[in-house]
């Protein structure tokens, strides 16, 4: 984890003199966004981004000091694409803590590129911040005690950090295969079971999904999601009655 922050920066260059005429930080960081979308975080660069925004490299840094200073404000711009429940509302906590797994698992998916950033940073951008603080606010509702609450916000998110990640890296090989899901998913199980060490394990495999029913990789994807936020709720629920 990098031990300084772009928020903890006296200098905060906005636009003003030395700046790019209608250029400002906010639209540099959005600008970086799209871009890694685009291409990925491995490609990404201060000189594609310049190209990107038709200024020279050196324009960009008139708006940060480094390209971690900018990845940092991609990073907490995109948190702020969360809708967060209010965490004293009427809403069960139940149906909160799972707009709010939802909401990190869709994040994680449509950018693929935040996986790899997450704990780079020490993640205390407004948009961070409020989604942590909200976090926090739902899992005090359910009743564990004070000392057990990182241990709930660790069980739910780190699985919904896993879950959203292997998710993403799947669709983008779908993406750069320029076949469906569905396809994606079939042409992979036959390749697999070719293998003569594989064999067991994908028929074992094949079992349990046919046990499982049939239905679109996105509809079983879905429903292992939702069934492993169940177990997690559940085992929440048990361990506040053991108290």
């Amino acid at each position: 984890m990098r031990e300084t922050s772009v928020w903890l920066k006296d200098k905060a260059r906005r636009g003003g003199r030395g700046g790019q005429p209608g250029l400002d930080r906010d639209r540099v960081t959005g600008a970086a966004v799209r871009l890694l979308d685009a291409e990925g975080l491995a490609r990404f660069s201060m000189r594609r981004l310049a190209a990107e925004l038709k200024v020279t490299p050196m324009s960009v840094y008139w708006y940060v000091d480094t390209k971690d200073d900018l990845l940092e404000l991609a990073l907490d711009a995109v948190m702020g694409e969360f809708r967060l429940p209010e965490a004293d509302g009427d809403q069960d906590w139940r149906d909160q803590l799972r707009v709010l797994a939802r909401e990190y698992r869709g994040l994680l998916v449509r950018h693929p590129w935040v996986s790899p950033l997450a704990g780079t940073f020490l993640n205390i951008g407004p948009n961070y911040l409020a989604f942590s603080r909200t976090v926090q606010g739902v899992v005090r509702r359910t009743g564990v005690p004070e000392h057990r609450v990182t241990s709930v916000i660790a069980a739910v998110f780190q699985f919904v950090y896993g879950y959203g990640t292997l998710e993403g890296h799947f669709l983008a090989g779908v993406a750069a295969s320029g076949m469906t899901p569905d396809d994606y998913y079939q042409h992979a199980m036959s390749a697999v079971s070719d293998i003569p060490q594989a064999a067991e394990v994908i028929e074992e495999s094949k079992k349990i999904m046919a046990a499982r029913g049939g239905g679109t990789v996105a509809e079983m994807m879905e429903r292992d999601f939702e069934y492993a936020l169940d177990l997690l709720t559940a085992g929440i629920e048990v361990m506040v009655a053991r108290g």
